[in-house]
């Protein structure tokens, strides 16, 4: 039997600059985001033009209160709503954990809404992009959840070379599912997502990445959650499902329904020369 490794004890702060630390976490957000707009940038160049590199930056604070916003009141209502409600201060208490993925993802769709609305761009398309983008903040963060030791996975089989106790954990080998999640809704889905968006005929159908994304995340995180262990203020839901799959559910239907809705709809022409230069 080969013998458990043991977590290695990461330090979740990475630095403290005076007063104020940067935890490994708050790191994975901003380089995500980075990295996001950076590629958004040339994505939306690509055609048929979805916006230009000008409107990408300006995305950069909407996604950003999108994220937070969104993440943290997706948490606060799918999560714990009974505790919130009885301690509303806590809700500001960021620093303590807490941001939900499918409250993010409203929080982000919210903002795609908004903001196309008012430069006057096909949400759709812009949305497209947005997606493609979207797993190496997922990736990321996964990392992060690693570094701090927290997420991890049900009990795992001893003779599982990879197989990790965790602090908080207890004595038993568990799965290192922040790790699995990683690669699948991150690594994975970000080569699936690229791959696709390379076809001119993709592309050309606004809301087919968007809703591939979806139905990807969706099969993503539903798999990885066999593999995690529950909330323990939540556990097991009817049935044996958990939280995370629960949410996964109207993901799938809507990734798929997108996907068949962008593909019964005409070819998308991108937006003219005369409206890019008009663009602030």
């Amino acid at each position: 039997m080969l013998p458990v490794l043991m977590f290695p004890q990461f330090n979740p702060v990475l630095v403290h600059v005076g007063p104020f630390a940067i935890r490994w976490y708050a790191l994975s957000y901003i380089i995500g985001i980075v990295l996001g707009i950076t590629l958004l940038r040339r994505l939306v160049n690509l055609p048929p033009r979805a916006g230009t590199p000008e409107l990408a930056d300006d995305f950069l604070a909407w996604v950003t209160l999108g994220i937070l916003m969104g993440g943290r009141l997706g948490y606060v209502l799918f999560y714990q709503p009974g505790y919130y409600i009885t301690h509303p201060l806590a809700m500001l208490e960021v620093w303590h954990g807490g941001m939900s993925f499918h409250g993010g993802a409203l929080g982000v769709i919210i903002a795609m809404m908004l903001f196309t609305w008012r430069h006057k761009l096909n949400f759709l398309a812009f949305a497209d992009r947005v997606t493609i983008a979207v797993p190496i903040g997922l990736g990321l963060g996964r990392v992060a959840n690693f570094i701090n030791g927290e997420l991890w996975g049900r009990e795992a089989p001893a003779s599982l070379p990879w197989a990790m106790i965790f602090p908080d954990g207890g004595p038993i080998p568990r799965h290192p599912s922040q790790i699995y999640e990683a690669l699948t809704e991150g690594l994975l889905l970000f080569l699936i997502m690229f791959a696709a968006s390379r076809k001119l005929s993709i592309r050309q159908h606004p809301g087919f990445l968007a809703g591939l994304f979806l139905a990807g995340y969706a099969c993503a995180r539903s798999f990885c959650e066999f593999f995690r262990e529950p909330d323990s203020f939540l556990g097991f839901l009817p049935g044996g499902i958990t939280m995370g799959q629960l949410l996964c559910c109207p993901m799938l239907a809507a990734g798929i329904a997108l996907m068949v809705y962008a593909n019964r709809h005409p070819v998308y022409e991108g937006i003219p020369p005369e409206a890019e230069e008009a663009k602030p």
